[in-house]
């Protein structure tokens, strides 16, 4: 849809249509993420106040939309695990446990993050070769990062890499089970967990 040009109560076209975009993308979130409630462009819509016109603005239909919000999810929990390590320094488990923590407290801070991601995406055929592919990528940056971290010789990039989807898939069953109440543990039980079996998988 074209958007329109100019300024409406001092605030110029781009923004209004950044700031509705936003509002969609949030939209989008809360209605994923609630089991409760079917994830349609309606009920987006009604539930970030704008009509489907608006909708139609930032993306091209419900697909797009998702994984928007799916891709979103993963940038930021790679931006955040990135600048947690650097700032532990050169040290390889103190870079492990600050990664782990800073991504647990996103989860436990917004659950509907986690639900979305690996739980409801996994569930939807038209997004589940993207939910593969992104835990594909965390799994790779995963043994990139242990060979940087460790001393790992007699490991070969592909022992690396195996090791890297054991420990992705391994915390995706863990954040599913704690999300749907199966484990019950503090975040401090859920970084330790996940601290340890990197540092094994990777020792």
């Amino acid at each position: 849809m074209a958007v329109q040009s100019g300024i409406y109560r001092g605030v110029p076209a781009e923004e209004r249509v950044a700031e509705r975009r936003t509002r969609l993308m949030e939209a989008t979130l809360e209605v994923w993420a609630d089991p409760a409630r079917r994830t349609t462009m309606t009920a987006i819509c009604a539930e970030a106040g704008l009509t489907e016109r608006y909708f139609y603005e930032s993306f091209s239909g419900l697909d797009e939309a998702l994984r928007a919000v799916l891709d979103a999810i993963a940038d930021e929990i790679e931006q955040l695990t990135a600048v947690a390590a650097d700032e532990a320094g050169d040290d390889g488990v103190a870079r492990t446990q600050a990664t782990m923590r800073t991504f647990v407290e996103m989860i436990v801070s917004d659950p509907r993050k986690g639900r979305v991601s690996i739980v409801e995406a996994g569930a939807m055929p038209e997004l589940r070769q993207r939910r593969t592919e992104l835990l594909r990528h965390f799994a790779h940056r995963a043994a990139e990062e242990a060979r940087q971290w460790f001393d790992l010789p007699e490991r070969t990039a592909q022992e690396d890499e195996l090791a890297g989807l054991l420990f992705i898939g391994g915390m995706a069953e863990l954040i599913t089970a704690w999300l749907d109440g199966a484990v019950r543990a503090s975040a401090d039980e859920l970084v330790a967990a996940a601290s340890h079996s990197f540092l094994t998988l990777y020792g």
